[in-house]
């Protein structure tokens, strides 16, 4: 009789793949029968291949829908079922882990010692207690900090492994090119190509140990970990900051591993506050200072800037989201709704009646979606479905929203308006502040540096 313990990995194609290689990766106590998949289309069906799970798996491991979770149990005889992805819920973590009980099997979490790599150098992580919750401005801000203070930073991504997995082990980004060249989602792109087009070397893929090693190579001073979801970092931070979210008030201590990444924190931005309700922004208040009463507060927002804002005003207006924002965040209206109703406009021309394919399957999916269009483009089917639905919605204009303009990634045959954001902190601390703090530690700046 064998002595190892049969595993489930519960993942969605990121934290899944990361607590596999460092946890249990060459680790014969275990014995991993498969990943299940959620949250993002069309990635069950596929194997985690055996050039990255290593000489235990000579067949690689399969990648299974959560729908089967259940029968794998039974059916593999499993110990232990661990729960790998985020920007969940704690009543749906327990469900999911009564079900698990229930099926016979062991839920389990694992922490930050079982799966954080340690760098040599400085790391700065950028992190939420839910997606869209602003972190991606916040990295982009880190970056002009540093560079104010004369440092070269890279940074690394939370994963977005949708296609070649082999191919996708290790990822740099420096140029638009690279974009290509690496077969980016819509997803992927509205990530990576911000840091690129303002000179910042990027990488990311699925084996976080040879992409920070990589990364160390660069000519820089600091790391910057660019988090995604709300997921605690995957390398240990040496200044953690998280962002927490007014217009989803309470969710800071509602959401995993969210109130994690929260604890973590030596700086809490609240982002958002120019259009939080008082008592929710109160209510976030009250809970970072209950639960990490030491961090650092920076009030901050993200300030839309628009082209061409006259051409928005009594429009009927599609806005496209970010899509991860909207659909597993939970955002009825993101940056995009808020500017088309702060311009002018309207209405807000609802899409779901005129969605098609993969779309029409992410309404559904996603049925308390605001009148907005998610930029879904995980695939070439789901970007074909996403032309084909702005094309059917009937509006005056097509307002993107998107971190990059998809104009470029698909033919849109009405008058469009692209929005930008950027964070903006509101008084003192600020992060320059913060940061330039953390920076004399290090011994990275002069002990009589003043910030700009």
């Amino acid at each position: 009789m064998s002595d190892k313990k049969n595993v489930i990995i519960i993942g969605a194609a990121g934290r899944d793949f990361h607590n596999f290689n460092t946890y249990f990766r060459g680790n014969a106590n275990y014995n991993v029968v498969a990943f299940t998949a959620a949250q993002i289309p069309d990635i069950d069906g596929k194997k985690y291949p055996t050039e990255l799970a290593g000489d235990l798996y000579p067949d690689g491991i399969p990648i299974v829908a959560e729908e089967e979770l259940t029968n794998l149990i039974e059916k593999y005889k499993v110990d232990e079922c661990v729960f790998s992805y985020s920007d969940i819920s704690y009543q749906q973590v327990m469900n999911l882990a009564s079900v698990i009980n229930a099926a016979g099997a062991d839920f389990k979490l694992l922490g930050l010692e079982s799966t954080m790599l340690k760098s040599t150098k400085p790391v700065i992580a950028t992190g939420a207690v839910r997606t869209g919750g602003g972190k991606s401005e916040a990295s982009r801000r880190i970056v002009d900090v540093l560079r104010d203070h004369g440092l070269k930073v890279v940074a690394i991504r939370h994963p977005m492994p949708y296609g070649d997995l082999v191919k996708q082990a290790v990822q740099r980004f420096a140029t638009i090119d690279d974009l290509k060249k690496h077969e980016c989602t819509i997803e992927e792109m509205e990530e990576y190509e911000p840091h690129v087009v303002r000179d910042t070397i990027i990488y990311s893929g699925i084996d976080y140990e040879a992409i920070l090693r990589e990364a160390e190579k660069e000519d820089c001073d600091v790391i910057l970990w660019d988090g995604g979801n709300n997921d605690f970092p995957f390398i240990k931070p040496d200044l953690m900051i998280t962002m927490v979210d007014p217009q989803r008030a309470g969710h800071e201590l509602n959401y995993y591993p969210g109130e994690t990444t929260l604890r973590l924190a030596d700086v809490v931005v609240v982002n958002k506050i120019e259009s939080a309700d008082l008592k929710d922004l109160q209510i976030v208040r009250d809970n970072v200072a209950k639960v990490v009463p030491h961090a650092k507060v920076v009030d901050a927002c993200s300030p839309t800037f628009v082209d061409k804002p006259e051409l928005i005003r009594g429009k009927r207006v599609l806005v496209i989201e970010e899509g991860p924002t909207v659909t597993h965040g939970e955002i009825k209206y993101g940056y995009g709704s808020i500017t088309a109703q702060k311009f002018g406009a309207a209405e807000l021309v609802d899409p779901k009646p005129y969605a098609v394919g993969k779309l029409k399957e992410t309404f559904d999916h996603y049925p308390e979606l605001g009148p907005v269009l998610p930029s879904m483009g995980y695939s070439p089917q789901q970007v074909k479905d996403l032309e084909a639905t702005i094309e059917k919605t009937p509006c005056d204009l097509v307002l993107i929203a998107t971190p990059i303009d998809i104009n470029r990634i698909i033919k849109i045959n009405k008058p469009t308006v692209k929005i930008g954001y950027e964070l903006q902190e509101i008084g003192k601390p600020d992060l320059c502040d913060t940061i330039c703090d953390f920076l004399k530690k290090k011994d990275l700046v002069d002990k009589n540096c003043g910030c700009k």
